[in-house]
């Protein structure tokens, strides 16, 4: 007969054992793997996905992402925008629009830049979080920048980009989503985006269905390079456009999204959709003919996240009608999931190294002098008589500043902006430049479209010197619906100031044929200077330059800095020497292949004192495959003020069909004191002369004689070399 003991023996052990598994199990219930920090990220992907219904799956496959209560995931939503500061989010600094600080040429400055941008944007985040607010802006997934080219400046959303040269952008463009990302090894700052996947630059008014009809070379040596440029740099997130490549909608394109961007390159990071481009497909582009099949196709070709509603509606569906597989799904999140995983969305907040951002982080005053900064290096000088410029504040008593964005907010901001208190529109730049027994008047002038009615006249009269600020706005070049004074529905019909600009500024000298006018344009594309410019003792391009555009103009004209911008576009006499607008062929487009007479080549940009260039080791006379073009050469500054070059390297190619004319493939800002000098070296790999041959289907760099050209600007060369290659 069996004695108690033992049984009480087993008992204990088994209550032991059930106490002992209940713990851990307990323990693995409070610390699911998915939430282990010291796990890593793919385990901790496959883990959360492995805990998630189909039915939760697609809830977060848009990007109104849903709240999945019992895994303690909450809602969020991915469309933030961060074009040039935290746009749509209440304070934020105001930068210039990203084609004003392309004309900076200062890679380094846009770096600063986009780590401000990224800055504000985790402050913003912490604030809001710590108030359990999921809001639309507040996230940290941002939807830019905008790499597409600049092809045609009747586009008008080029004032987004970074201009018209592919590699200009893909300098910018890293640079940009370098400081958006940050530099911890572990953890992304914010979700830099690069947009619109590709060969997306108009036409505004049927950009949902468009068919963009391109060369297999113009795409890889013009409208793709600057998006692998990014890749190659680790951009996180990559849009699709509106429209079709080709006859294949970009969001469901097997060619470009699939092959291209996945498999070639080899991208490691989630796609989005433009916003309601996946419902193009089929209720414009027509090429499918109902959601469901829309979203299998996505799905297929590589999209991630939906900027509508469509994969959340209906990937269940085309999973239950076999359209799709369950594990196609769980490939599709798990680049998603990444993201927010990277972005320590998982992770206790304390743990994030951005935890202690908060409201001093936004919009201080080492911000507004960064945005000052840039707004300062952006701004163009295209004319300067008589080198009225810069102004000796005791020489004029009275100031008038006149014109319809004297004292506009519009074209401080741009599109896709933020909002600041710290706006200074130009008569407040110019009005706190100069002392208290200096007498500032301010009018209006004219609107953009009367031609006839004119105010401030007799003012300039009066006064000792006359600031004229015309030009564009964003409701008169821009987005679709955002610019709403555009008659074609946000691009340009032609390159013409507005008619009542050009009446006024006539008007403003024969009314005042002695005194002198600086005319102060804003735009964010080439317009046709000439027409003001007669009338004009000076000229200033002024982009829309953000919220410190008042006080760079300021700097500007009473001298405390030099004019250092540079044109990021060729500035063409107008549209009749440019192809159709509809037409995606290069031929005849930008400096690169239009070598006809312009009004000013991209790169171009005056300043208040002049520069000499020398050789000081000039490039080797032949080359083969994989090596390196390295020269260097001494700048000096032969004038008497201080103030920024920006050296330029041009590439001119040997004499084949559709070959460029010319490439820039190198620039440098290099800041000289008066009668200082500086050496400055560049290297420029043979890889960067490679060119798309169409007969074999890859890119290969031509034996031929080439030319190095050190200019001004594109047309206009300081030093030449040529070499061979062999």
């Amino acid at each position: 007969m069996m004695t108690l003991t033992p049984l009480l023996n087993r008992y204990k052990k088994g209550l032991l054992l059930l106490l002992t598994l209940g713990t851990q199990l307990s323990f693995a219930q409070q610390t699911p793997l998915y939430k282990q920090e010291n796990q890593p990220i793919e385990k901790r992907v496959q883990h959360l996905i492995s805990l998630l219904t189909l039915e939760e799956k697609a809830s977060l496959l848009g990007y109104r992402s849903q709240a999945v209560p019992r895994l303690d995931i909450p809602a969020y939503n991915w469309w933030n925008e961060g074009l040039h500061g935290v746009a749509r989010a209440g304070q934020a600094t105001v930068f210039p629009q990203a084609i004003g600080m392309a004309a900076t040429f200062n890679d380094d400055l846009l770096k600063q830049v986009a780590t401000v941008i990224s800055t504000e944007a985790r402050a913003k985040y912490n604030l809001a979080v710590a108030k359990n607010q999921r809001l639309m802006y507040m996230g940290l997934t941002f939807w830019s920048p905008n790499v597409n080219i600049f092809r045609d400046p009747r586009w008008g959303r080029g004032q987004e980009t970074y201009g018209e040269d592919p590699f200009l952008t893909s300098r910018m463009g890293i640079a940009y989503v370098k400081g958006m990302q940050g530099d911890d090894p572990n953890h992304l700052k914010v979700s830099a985006t690069a947009k619109h996947f590709v060969a997306h630059s108009g036409p505004e008014a049927t950009r949902d269905e468009f068919n963009a009809i391109v060369t297999e070379k113009d795409l890889r040596d013009t409208y793709l390079y600057a998006f692998k440029a990014l890749v190659d740099n680790g951009v996180e997130s990559v849009m699709t456009a509106y429209n079709r490549i080709n006859g294949e909608p970009a969001s469901t394109s097997k060619s470009y999204l699939t092959n291209i961007l996945y498999k070639e390159w080899g991208f490691k990071g989630h796609v989005v959709t433009d916003c309601g481009a996946l419902d193009d497909v089929y209720t414009h582009h027509k090429v499918l003919p109902t959601s469901v099949e829309v979203a299998a196709a996505a799905i297929k070709a590589g999209i991630n996240l939906d900027c509508s509603s469509i994969l959340q509606k209906d990937v269940v569906k085309a999973v239950e009608m076999k359209l799709l597989q369950a594990k196609e799904v769980d490939k599709a999140l798990a680049p998603l999931l990444r993201t927010q995983f990277k972005l320590g969305f998982f992770d206790k907040a304390a743990s994030s190294p951005y935890a202690s951002y908060n409201a001093d982080s936004i919009s201080n005053a080492a911000h507004t002098a960064l945005a000052r900064k840039v707004a300062q290096q952006s701004m163009v000088l295209l004319k300067n008589k008589d080198l009225i410029l810069p102004l000796q504040k005791s020489k004029y008593s009275s100031i008038t500043v006149l014109g319809t964005n004297a004292a506009s907010l519009d074209v401080l901001a741009g599109s896709y902006h933020g909002v600041s208190s710290k706006m200074v529109n130009f008569v407040e730049g110019i009005t706190a430049a100069v002392g208290m027994d200096t007498r500032v008047e301010y009018d209006l002038g004219s609107s953009y479209t009367d031609t006839t009615h004119f105010g401030g006249i007799w003012a300039a009269g009066n006064s000792d010197i006359t600031v004229a600020v015309i030009g564009l706005s964003p409701v008169l070049e821009g987005e679709a619906g955002d610019a709403f004074l555009s008659p074609t529905k946000g691009d340009k019909p032609d390159l013409n100031l507005p008619a009542g600009n050009i009446a006024f500024m006539k008007a403003l000298r024969k009314g005042n044929p002695t005194k002198p006018i600086i005319a102060v344009i804003t735009a964010g594309s080439n317009v046709d200077v000439q027409a003001i410019a007669p009338y004009a003792d000076a000229v200033i391009l002024a982009w829309y330059p953000g919220e410190q555009g008042g006080h760079a103009l300021a700097d500007l004209l009473f001298g405390d800095v030099s004019p250092s911008g540079r044109l990021p576009l060729t500035f063409y006499n107008s549209v009749n020497d440019l192809p159709d607008y509809n037409s995606y062929d290069m031929k005849g487009r930008t400096y690169r292949y239009y070598d006809g007479p312009v009004q000013y080549p991209f790169g171009f940009g005056l300043s208040y004192t002049t520069f000499a260039y020398q050789w000081k080791d000039q490039p080797a006379n032949t080359f083969k495959a994989g090596e390196t073009i390295r020269f260097s050469l001494t700048v000096k500054n032969t004038g008497q003020v201080d103030a920024d070059e920006v050296v330029q390297a041009y590439i001119q190619y040997p004499n084949l069909d559709n070959m460029p004319f010319k490439e820039l493939k190198a620039f440098k800002r290099v800041s000289l004191k008066k009668g200082g000098e500086s050496v400055v070296s560049i290297e420029i790999p043979l890889g960067e002369l490679q060119k798309w041959d169409e007969k074999s289907n890859k890119q290969k760099l031509y034996p031929g004689t080439y030319q190095l050209v050190i200019g001004k600007d594109a047309a206009t060369p300081l030093l030449e070399k040529s070499f061979i290659l062999k």
